[in-house]
């Protein structure tokens, strides 16, 4: 059976140079990055935020997903530890709470050169080496987009008062209240959702949990987008403008024109992913990092709630 665990490169920039925020555990005599075992039920990015919690004090978002370490342990087993960057800011670093403990003795901010020194495992080396490349090709620090499909919803055959009032089913409303806790991970701060009811009450419990103001926009409800695909686009478009995490929440039927979108802005390697995202579930989202600057492109993609 296979370990499965996540964790952070939390990385800042100081005088035009790259570092590392490691960690040190007495126990082990080593330096790695903040990381830790996943608990029953949890999903790994948030096992990441919650270990880094645990770990150094600090409260982060989720950037771009990092290669995944695969190594055996001690006693035999293999494990599989899953990494995202996070730049922190230094008003995230001053308020960390961080004290000593028995697992974690030390945090020191290092840069890379001595970083790829100091840290003890081969995985980890790669790791940092890794990123700072991303860093010098300025794709390490990147913008989510997240595509949301909306929870599950009362079957149509069932439902007689018109497709905008169409509501979840229980267990949608469920999905959605565990929904609020993951997307949290990678803080979207703008939201835009289809109108109707079932989008609405699937991004409701995260906007009351991050206090963001949902924007309603008829344009990616299942008619409109059909009617008149060019504006459900312009939707997506308006958002590569912006350098501010965003989430938009909408229905099956919209997702191609959604996506076709965002497609323009992707190379050819990404552009069949990002089509295969019209097979989202009830609930399911697809997370596209994005770049910064004056030409934003998409760099790439995740789905945090697949199967791995």
């Amino acid at each position: 059976m296979t370990i499965k665990a996540a964790g952070v490169v939390c990385w800042r920039e100081q005088k035009g140079k790259l570092e590392f925020l490691l960690v040190s555990r007495e126990k082990y005599n080593d330096w790695s990055f903040p990381k830790g075992k996943q608990d029953p039920g949890e999903i790994l990015v948030e096992t990441a935020v919650r270990e880094m919690f645990e770990e150094t004090g600090i409260k982060l978002k989720l950037g771009r997903k990092l290669p995944v370490a695969k190594y055996k342990v001690s006693t035999g087993e293999e494990k599989e530890v899953h990494y995202w960057a996070s730049r922190i800011k230094e008003k995230a670093w001053k308020k960390s709470k961080f004290k000593p403990n028995d697992e974690i003795q030390k945090l020191e901010w290092i840069e890379f050169d001595n970083a790829k020194k100091i840290l003890t495992y081969s995985h980890d080396k790669d790791l940092a080496i890794h990123a700072a490349k991303l860093w010098r090709d300025d794709l390490l620090e990147t913008k989510s987009l997240i595509i949301l499909r909306h929870a599950k919803a009362t079957p149509r055959s069932n439902w007689k008062n018109g497709e905008a009032t169409r509501p979840l089913l229980p267990e949608g409303k469920v999905q959605a209240k565990k929904l609020a806790n993951t997307l949290l991970c990678f803080g979207p701060k703008r939201l835009i959702s289809s109108p109707w009811q079932r989008c609405v009450d699937t991004i409701e419990p995260y906007a009351k949990l991050s206090k963001k103001k949902v924007v309603l926009r008829s344009q990616i409800t299942e008619f409109k987008s059909k009617k008149n695909p060019k504006q459900a686009q312009q939707i997506v478009e308006d958002l590569f403008d912006s350098n501010k995490n965003a989430l938009i929440c909408t229905h099956r039927p919209a997702l191609p024109e959604v996506l076709k979108a965002i497609a323009r802005h992707a190379q050819m390697d990404l552009k069949q992913s990002i089509s295969k995202a019209e097979g989202l579930e009830p609930g399911e989202f697809l997370v596209v990092r994005v770049s910064l600057g004056e030409k934003p492109r998409v760099v790439d993609l995740e789905l945090p709630l697949e199967k791995t």
